[in-house]
């Protein structure tokens, strides 16, 4: 019997996403053990393909680790504006085919077809949807069906690569049961360790814990683990908005020339900025900066960057901008940032510039950064402006 809360949410995923791009400019590599990422050797591997998957190979790896498993692999360094302008596109497919999606990262959507099974059949509907992707952009594409986000997230994986599984309402726990517990979307390797130490290796197994056992290792996500070993998860889909923004501005207390001190203040503002979309698991792909002089003459330009939450990567885009706005050479009253067209997904690493370092960095910074308050650690040129009782939260924030 189907109830009349029943959902049907599709998660759909692109296969090796950046190299199934490069693919699309050189047949040549077609076939071939594909790492993507940085050529140094502190880089990581940002993605790769299934021929280089089978060596035991997989994202955020370092690349030596990677060169070392598999050394006849073709290493390259990748485009990321070439991926950002695929996503894009297969991102304005979806919106003019679809009532409700979230894109959740630069390759990831869900959809929501609740309600559209009496008209026309959603599994069908997600088909058609797949085939007009891949027929459009010559990329390959995966989906799950299912009655919420985590069992259709776990469906994709089942089905990749190249292909679509529905899991009927009311069979979301057999489905998930004899499946790793790492199929499950939030266990990571530290949660995966301490579950193989209580002897867990099954998702079944979770299923039959008693739910207090989970909360009482793994606190308030004890819980929510045992909720999403059984299939449920109530979570929405979030609905994409290119409009969404987070932005700060600062007015001087006194109009200034100061350009060491403006972009000591910039370089503050886009830390701050950058943290807090790494906090709310988002990522920008448009910068935009604003001058205001002392006569009020306000302007603004802005500048479409690939996918990011990262401050080396955001900081030379605006430092830029403000150099290019900058051309009257007469005081300043106020500046300001704004990073828009959000998405929802976790700080995706920069393969073509992120080391290992720098990914270990970015985490310990924010942990710091999330426990003790904002600027507990930040670079040394924004702690110029601390004095100056700059307050990079005193603007707009959307």
């Amino acid at each position: 019997m189907v109830t009349a809360n029943k959902r049907s949410i599709v998660h759909m995923d692109l296969d090796s996403f950046f190299v199934s791009v490069e693919r699309l400019f050189d047949n040549r590599l077609k076939g071939r053990p594909i790492l993507i990422g940085g050529t140094g050797d502190r880089g990581v591997v940002a993605s790769c393909s299934y021929e280089a998957r089978v060596y035991g190979i997989h994202s955020a790896m370092p690349m030596r680790t990677a060169r070392q498993l598999c050394p006849e692999a073709l290493i390259i360094r990748g485009d990321s504006e070439r991926y950002s302008q695929k996503s894009h596109e297969i991102t304005e497919i979806i919106r003019e085919s679809v009532p409700l999606f979230e894109k959740s990262s630069i390759d990831e959507f869900y959809i929501d077809y609740s309600g559209m099974d009496r008209f026309f059949g959603c599994f069908k509907m997600a088909h058609e949807l797949r085939q007009k992707i891949i027929k459009e952009t010559g990329l390959p594409i995966s989906l799950g069906l299912s009655e919420n986000k985590t069992v259709s997230k776990v469906a994709t994986g089942e089905a990749k690569p190249n292909n679509e599984k529905e899991v009927p309402y009311g069979s979301e726990k057999p489905f998930l049961a004899p499946l790793s517990i790492r199929k499950i979307p939030m266990i990571g390797e530290k949660t995966a360790h301490s579950l193989y130490g209580m002897g867990v290796k099954k998702i079944q197994t979770l299923q039959t814990m008693p739910q207090e056992l989970l909360e009482s290792a793994f606190g308030k996500n004890g819980k929510l683990l045992w909720n999403k070993a059984n299939g449920i998860d109530k979570s929405l889909v979030v609905p994409y908005s290119e409009a969404k923004s987070i932005s700060t501005e600062n007015t001087f207390s006194q109009d200034t020339i100061d350009v060491k001190m403006l972009e000591a203040t910039l370089v503050a503002m886009t830390e701050q900025l950058a943290t807090k979309l790494r906090k709310n698991h988002q990522l920008t792909c448009c910068a935009s900066v604003k001058i205001r002089y002392s006569d009020f003459d306000t302007h603004t330009m802005q500048q479409r960057i690939p996918y990011t939450a990262a401050d080396h990567t955001l900081l030379p885009v605006v430092k830029d901008l403000f150099r290019k706005l900058y051309n009257r050479r007469m005081l300043i009253r106020l500046i300001g940032i704004r990073f828009s067209a959000l998405v929802h997904g976790h700080y995706q690493i920069n393969l073509f510039e992120d080391t290992e370092d720098s990914i270990k960095l970015y985490q310990a910074l924010d942990r710091i950064n999330v426990k003790y308050g904002e600027k507990t650690v930040c670079r040394a040129v924004g702690m110029s402006v601390g004095s100056r009782n700059f307050n990079p939260f005193n603007g707009n924030s959307h």
